[in-house]
């Protein structure tokens, strides 16, 4: 169905703006009516709408989802009144209006997975796929519970991943600064001065002067270069099959940063096979769905390759042996765990596992980071003072006593 963008009016006046999905304009009219509206204008927007900017559903707003309907399904609350609580209370437009018309598809008799699924945007495969295990075997509440684990603990790696990505950038932006103001205004002042007064200047001063010399030629083409890698590089990565293939194996490859960004995605692929196996989700299909979370190219080609060999009928650790990709203590617990026919429980220690060794590994980065850039900023610029000062200390030298 086409979403429109509306503008109504509440009973007590007040003007109301929203999204929502609906068959023709009589349609959201007479949808607008049953929640308390008088629609007033319209506009259709396109067939899949996905809330942007500020409207966009975060990862909190599923937290808050999940949490919800996991009470009310324990409790035995209808899901329709529930929902309904849920939808009055959100304060954001964009949830609200998903909530919606997750109603109305319930009250048009979809099942809660068929009306997940309609909004690919907001509910990924790997939620949806829980949610229709769930209704199999009757745990949703179980389901919903798994869910809002493993969403708040996505939200904590996240968070402490922009850490470890942001301190680098902030630094070398910072000091990046200073080291140009150094060369562009302060060097040659310096230089020229000692220069005038006949001192034979030593090589690492000359090697400075040429430096500074070069950006001040070629600041411009420099800054339309690095404008043009900082525009460029990201659209490749982005728009291309063959820049996003190469970012995912550079990410990989990276000192300090790689094994901190595999960690990551065999965490997010260790979590949503667990939760989707103890959910009711058959093996292949929660391996499809950790392959599309993952989150890296590399290591989902792995993965699927790892499916491939489970469905020509291998055991999961040794598909997961082949990889390369499992430390050994994880093969060990999988195999153990496949003897003992409690994969469950083996899947929930390799969770377990990888998500103190995510949050140990982003952790353990930042303080190797701190005090390695530290030191190459402080060579840079102690590199760049001592050249600038040798010519001034064979000048004091030289003067008369």
């Amino acid at each position: 169905m086409p979403f429109f963008d509306y503008r109504a009016i509440d009973p007590t006046g007040r003007s109301v703006r929203g999204t929502l999905s609906a068959v023709n304009d009589v349609d959201l009219e007479l949808r607008l009516k049953r929640m308390g509206l008088d629609l007033v204008t319209l506009s259709e927007l396109s067939r899949q709408y996905a809330p942007q900017g500020r409207e966009r559903v975060t990862r909190r707003d599923l937290v808050t989802f999940c949490i919800h309907l996991r009470y009310i399904t324990r409790a035995g609350i209808p899901l329709l009144d529930g929902l309904r609580d849920l939808r009055d209370s959100m304060e954001k437009r964009g949830f609200r209006d998903v909530l919606t018309a997750l109603l109305e598809d319930l009250e048009g008799g979809k099942v809660l997975s068929q009306a997940l699924a309609a909004h690919p945007a907001v509910f990924g495969a790997v939620f949806v796929h829980s949610v229709h295990a769930g209704e199999q075997t009757g745990l949703l509440d179980a389901v919903f519970e798994r869910l809002a684990e493993s969403l708040k603990w996505q939200e904590e790696v996240a968070a402490k991943a922009k850490r470890l990505m942001i301190y680098p950038v902030l630094v070398l932006s910072v000091v990046g600064a200073a080291i140009l103001f150094l060369l562009v205004y302060l060097v040659p002042q310096v230089l020229t001065l000692v220069e005038t007064m006949g001192v034979v200047l030593p090589l690492p001063t000359l090697i400075l002067m040429a430096i500074s010399g070069a950006v001040r030629s070629y600041w411009l083409p420099g800054l339309l270069l690095a404008l043009a890698a900082g525009i460029g590089v990201p659209l490749w990565v982005k728009k291309n099959e063959a820049g996003r293939n190469w970012w995912d194996r550079t990410q990989l490859q990276m000192p300090v940063i790689g094994p901190v960004v595999q960690k990551i995605a065999l965490a997010r692929f260790t979590n949503t096979l667990a939760m989707m196996y103890r959910s009711g989700v058959t093996v292949l299909d929660a391996l499809r769905a950790g392959e599309m979370i993952a989150g890296n190219r590399v290591i989902a080609g792995g993965i699927r390759r790892a499916a491939q060999q489970i469905a020509d009928g291998h055991g999961l650790s040794e598909s997961f042996q082949s990889l390369a990709l499992f430390p050994p203590l994880v093969i060990r617990m999988l195999r153990v765990g496949e003897t003992t026919g409690a994969l469950d429980e083996a899947l929930d220690n390799v969770t377990y596992f990888y998500n103190r060794e995510v949050l140990d590994a982003i952790e353990n980065g930042l303080r190797i980071l701190e005090p390695l850039l530290t030191a190459i900023l402080g060579l840079l610029l102690g590199g760049i003072l001592i050249s600038v000062l040798l010519p001034i200390y064979d000048l004091i030298g030289g003067l008369p006593l």
